[in-house]
């Protein structure tokens, strides 16, 4: 195995919502498509989030050497939120994010990333792809400095699905789901009979 960087690390068997792995995707009309997913690393797994910070402190260390002119911001934003708490729009984070942190990771639309499975086969088969399912997650933390904002962002790298999980909206319902039986209704004899030479209803 591949022997990790600072800022790199393997975020493993998190639940993964908003999966954008089969195809680019943009939020907003006009901005630049990517693949993505947030990620949901319970609280009680106090080692990966210590892991976590790590990478994060090193990326701010490489943003004060390259990309910030030696000078660190007085508030350095990153990607990790508290499901507990609110989103940056004031709405509250969905009832799936409880008890998580929440952050996403994406990289550019011409840079797709590997989706495989337990035994390292590539999933082809994108209904096994989705919002709700558990996975390995490979994110290298980065420092950037654009359009005069200055934090860390996380880039996405490959996924190995780990299990299934109960699927996070965005998906349609299934017939069972919507229908009741017709249980034993002829809808066929509920039709008004036509007489053939004459068109009108018998």
């Amino acid at each position: 195995m591949k022997k990790l960087r600072d800022t790199e690390i393997v975020l493993k068997n998190v639940r993964l919502s908003y999966v954008h792995l089969t195809r680019p995707y943009a939020n907003q009309p006009g901005q630049e498509e990517k693949y993505s997913v947030t990620i949901l690393l319970p609280k009680s797994d106090a080692a990966q989030k210590a892991k976590l910070d790590a990478v994060i402190v090193k990326a701010t260390a490489q943003g004060k050497e390259k990309r910030w002119n030696g000078v660190v911001p007085p508030v350095v934003p990153v990607p990790v939120h508290d499901g507990d708490g609110v989103r940056q729009d004031g709405n509250s984070f969905g009832a799936e994010c409880r008890n998580c942190w929440v952050m996403t990771a994406s990289c550019k639309a011409d840079h797709k990333p590997p989706v495989v499975d337990g035994n390292l086969n590539q999933i082809l088969d994108g209904s096994q792809i989705y919002s709700g399912m558990y996975a390995n997650v490979f994110i290298n933390a980065y420092p950037y400095a654009s359009a005069g904002k200055k934090g860390i962002g996380f880039g996405l790298g490959p996924v190995q699905k780990t299990a299934d999980g109960k699927s996070l909206g965005g998906s349609a319902p299934t017939a069972e789901e919507v229908f009741g039986v017709i249980g034993g209704v002829d809808t066929a004899a509920q039709q008004p009979k036509i007489d053939p030479l004459t068109g009108e209803p018998m």
